[in-house]
């Protein structure tokens, strides 16, 4: 049995971009439809059993009507060729409050042949090509349902998450204890385990995550545990079998030097549980490079854009329709003899030049506007983490107001809708 897992889709994400002329689409949300179609095609050329998604397929919990149009396009052409696909529901697609529909909750409720939807904890039978496949679903534990009851309404944030972990421990087991061990059987898990390595999602996580030990997820009676929710692929345990498969396409630089894509799993078939081996194979995709280019300059240094030219001349081959930041330390006497189009010529077959940040000796790191080119300015996260940088504040103290202005934009935007 062989099982396409991918997660962390998150369309929306704009940042670093700007609109297609011909499509009337941002650059951006091309990209991850670009690597979303990989996936897809990956599947339907080798067939696969089964599309898992374990999570996030919106940056927003309210994504746009193209978003969600282009988005279903894709699931569309699995489910015409009978390739069932499994929708688990993520942070980013639950409603962050009761009684309002999901992200993806349109496709439960128009029946969609092929394609199944959790949004709660359950355990799913999927008649596959290649027998029944058992799939236990643990979407994103939402605390708003916590503490919508009226003895948990006065836990302290500590104690929520402590709560949400109980429970979340607790329905794996029962998961675990439930499931028919004649038939492969898959823990689909949108939470975060204590052993993983976080990646961009660090930033956008408002508050602390409910974190699971890997003895609490892990249970021999499942074939694999696919999860969702960190954008770093790895894989955290061999038998059981368990892997992030990461985020198809690179958030911003913190996974530039990231590989991006999906697993393909592999179940042998037996009704014997302990004959039954899985294997994992990671495929990458082609996403967006992101590149970064430090360049320090010396007071020695005559010409300090001759300096700059010439090391963004050795990555030349990397900068073609790459995200594309220049970072420049240098002596306060060299920064007027910066000649920023001349940089910004050198860098013009990038996809997207980021506003120059400089570290001169003796002040604060800053960032040049003026000749910025950029079609869309700074983003409102972006606008907010270089203040922050600029001010110079501490990683915690800086992770903090990041969550709140975050927190505060989101606030925004609905209300805009």
């Amino acid at each position: 049995m062989k099982i396409l897992h991918f997660s962390d889709l998150h369309l929306g994400v704009e940042a670093y971009g700007a609109l297609d002329p011909e499509t009337g689409l941002h650059t951006r949300l091309l990209d991850f439809l670009k690597v979303l179609d990989q996936v897809i095609n990956h599947a339907l050329e080798n067939r696969v059993d089964l599309v898992l998604f374990c999570g996030d397929a919106y940056k927003s919990r309210e994504p746009s009507q193209t978003q969600q149009r282009e988005f279903a396009r894709r699931l569309q052409r699995l489910a015409a060729a009978d390739i069932p696909v499994f929708l688990l529901a993520g942070n980013h697609d639950l409603p962050n409050a009761a009684g309002r529909a999901s992200a993806v909750e349109i496709f439960q409720t128009l029946s969609v042949k092929n394609i199944s939807v959790a949004s709660k904890p359950d355990i799913h039978l999927i008649q596959t090509a290649s027998g029944p496949l058992q799939v236990a679903a643990l979407p994103w534990a939402r605390r708003s349902l916590l503490l919508s009851k009226e003895e948990n309404k006065s836990l302290t944030f500590q104690q929520t998450n402590e709560r949400l972990q109980e429970i979340m421990t607790r329905t794996i087991r029962n998961f675990a204890d439930s499931i028919d061990p004649q038939l492969p059987s898959v823990l689909a898990a949108h939470l975060s385990i204590s052993t993983a390595v976080y990646g961009s999602e660090k930033t956008t996580m408002v508050g602390q995550d409910p974190v699971l030990l890997p003895s609490s997820i892990f249970q021999p009676a499942f074939d694999y545990i696919a999860l969702g929710h960190l954008h770093r692929h790895q894989v955290l345990s061999d038998r059981p079998c368990a892997a992030y498969s990461g985020s198809l396409e690179r958030i911003d630089f913190s996974e530039e030097k990231e590989e991006k894509g999906f697993c393909v799993v592999e179940i042998e078939n037996s009704a014997q549980p302990e004959q039954r081996k899985t294997h994992l194979t990671f495929h990458p995709v082609q996403a967006r490079r992101f590149l970064t280019i430090s360049v320090e300059i010396r007071e020695q240094d005559l010409d300090p854009t001759a300096t700059v030219l010439q090391a963004i001349a050795r990555r030349a081959g990397e900068i073609k329709e790459a995200v594309v930041r220049l970072q420049l330390s240098l002596p306060a006497q060299a920064e007027g003899k910066i000649r920023d189009s001349e940089l910004r010529k050198a860098l013009g077959e990038a996809h997207y030049i980021l506003p120059f940040a400089f570290q001169i000796s003796g002040k604060e790191p800053r960032i040049r506007l003026r000749e910025w080119q950029g079609a869309e300015g700074l983003t409102p996260e972006e606008a907010l983490k270089a203040y922050l940088k600029l001010k110079q504040y501490s990683p915690e103290r800086a992770q903090v107001l990041l969550q709140y202005g975050e927190r505060l934009l989101r606030e925004y935007q609905s209300k805009q809708e």
